[in-house]
């Protein structure tokens, strides 16, 4: 029997979707009407996720039992005012008078467990009222929050680099502890000074202080660093330290050996460390024109210490500078980068290893940018301690989210950091609708919404935290270490 129908039939097609279907698009122009008739709107939708992190590890129960307070306040609670602060600070507001904006906004408010946050005059006689001690106690709140953080979010870490770098804040008012002292981009105005001291692998601020317009000193410093080691989780086993000349001082390398860190510092110039260099056995570079080493013990050091150098050619013509960079130093012929240091690798690597501390800079400038630190509100210097600490700790939720947000197989080197300017876009401003019904209350979210993702696993992850015998469980399978 013959068949007619053709050997290589096409298939089908299918049908396109109709347009009708669809729903037009809006309009939206000059003579768009509009009203103020929208009931329980917030702008900050994004702030679920950081209530929900500070419900499960127990932040109320941290604030109720480290900070003092004297002088008990009517309108909220000590933890209340807490909370109110550093939730602004990481909304963007850096000034207590901002907040009125946000003072009625119903998940801010809800959060608080208030109908309306107090005025201004309010939340500044609280922040008075404050006692000296504050400022550490926020730090012994932020170094148990770690250590939950570490545990829920399975960070494993035994090794970690601690990078410390001071900054300069200008001030243009009379606020009590402004020095005129080292200011380069503002020459002869007074400042702040303070240390800080972060966590390169997680980002975190680990620990530092507000201090005022002079340049720390050797006990300052050692003080400082013997904090930072401190404030450590109890799983990190090998320490690594980086820092500029600013820390070069027999103080810092003692406080570094106690307690076991592998440390590189760059050197100040002195006539004695010349002369050891114009000494030195140089040999070609890859990364300069010479490198050398030699052991070399500076004045009112205990002992000699590994010394690494570059040196680079000047221009004849270039005039010279007592201080070329904070890194570098000059004469008549060379500039050099000199480091001091205990650890055994080779020259380029150790001065590559440096190089990574490049990072904290870019810590410092989003800490005083996006969070606040900058803004120093009081003339009081207590005062102003105490808002360096709250907006540390606003910027570290942000790190702390992303750590709870990261890849099950994300390592540490591939792991990026995302800005609080960023996170502020991405996660904290989404525009939601808080609703009632039947006793219960719920937040609604825009189905347009690009991260919802994103946002559903992180909320899954912080849901899950539950507290064991000896911390929290990981809500995260793959350890991050």
């Amino acid at each position: 029997m013959v068949n007619s129908r053709k050997q290589h039939s096409s298939e089908t097609r299918s049908r396109q979707e109709s347009n009708k279907s669809l729903s037009d698009p809006n309009k939206i122009g000059a003579s768009t009407p509009y009203d103020f008739n929208g009931k329980n709107l917030t702008p900050f939708g994004g702030l679920l996720p950081i209530a929900t992190m500070l419900e499960k590890i127990g932040f109320e129960r941290l604030v109720n039992d480290a900070i003092t307070v004297t002088r008990k306040p009517r309108t909220m609670t000590s933890y209340q005012f807490i909370l109110a602060i550093v939730l602004g600070l990481y909304v963007g507001f850096a000034r207590l008078n901002q907040l009125r904006f946000i003072a009625g906004d119903p998940i801010f408010a809800g959060i608080l467990k208030i109908v309306h946050l107090p005025p201004q005059c309010t939340l500044w006689r609280f922040l008075n009222s404050l006692n000296i001690g504050v400022p550490h106690q926020i730090l012994s709140i932020q170094q148990r929050m770690r250590e939950s953080v570490w545990a829920a979010s399975n960070v494993r870490l035994k090794k970690v680099t601690i990078d410390t770098d001071t900054t300069v804040h200008t001030l243009y008012g009379n606020q009590m502890g402004a020095r005129k002292s080292y200011n380069p981009k503002n020459k002869g105005k007074k400042s702040y000074q303070p240390i800080l001291s972060f966590i390169a692998e997680t980002r975190e601020f680990v620990s530092g202080e507000l201090r005022n317009g002079d340049r720390p000193s050797g006990k300052q410093i050692g003080r400082h660093l013997q904090e930072v080691f401190k404030s450590l989780p109890r799983c990190v086993t090998s320490i690594y330290a980086r820092a500029d000349s600013g820390f070069y001082c027999w103080e810092a390398v003692e406080a570094y050996e106690k307690y076991k860190c592998r440390f590189i510092v760059v050197a100040r110039k002195t006539s004695r460390l010349l002369e050891e260099l114009g000494a030195a056995n140089w040999e070609p570079s890859t990364d300069a024109d010479e490198q050398c080493e030699f052991w070399y013990q500076p004045a009112g050091w205990k002992k000699a210490y590994r010394f690494l150098a570059l040196r680079y050619e000047k221009d004849p013509e270039e005039e010279e500078e007592s201080e070329v960079q904070y890194q570098l130093f000059a004469t008549k012929k060379y500039k050099y980068r000199v480091f001091v240091t205990n650890m055994e690798d080779s020259i380029v690597k150790a001065i590559r290893f440096y190089n990574q501390r490049a990072g904290a800079e870019n810590l410092i400038k989003e800490s005083n940018n996006d969070a606040g630190l900058a803004a120093h509100p009081s003339r009081l210097f207590v005062t102003n301690q105490i808002h360096f600490q709250l907006a540390m700790l606003a910027y570290n939720l942000n790190a702390w989210l992303m750590l709870f947000n990261r890849d099950s197989e994300e390592t540490v080197e591939a792991l990026k950091h995302t800005t609080l300017a960023t996170s502020r876009l991405r996660f904290l401003f989404i525009a939601a609708k808080i609703w009632r019904h039947a006793g219960r209350t719920g937040v609604s979210y825009g189905d347009h919404y690009e991260e919802k993702g994103l946002f559903q696993r992180l909320m899954k992850r912080l849901r899950a935290i539950k507290p064991t015998a000896i911390g929290f469980a990981p809500v995260i399978d793959q350890a991050f270490s």
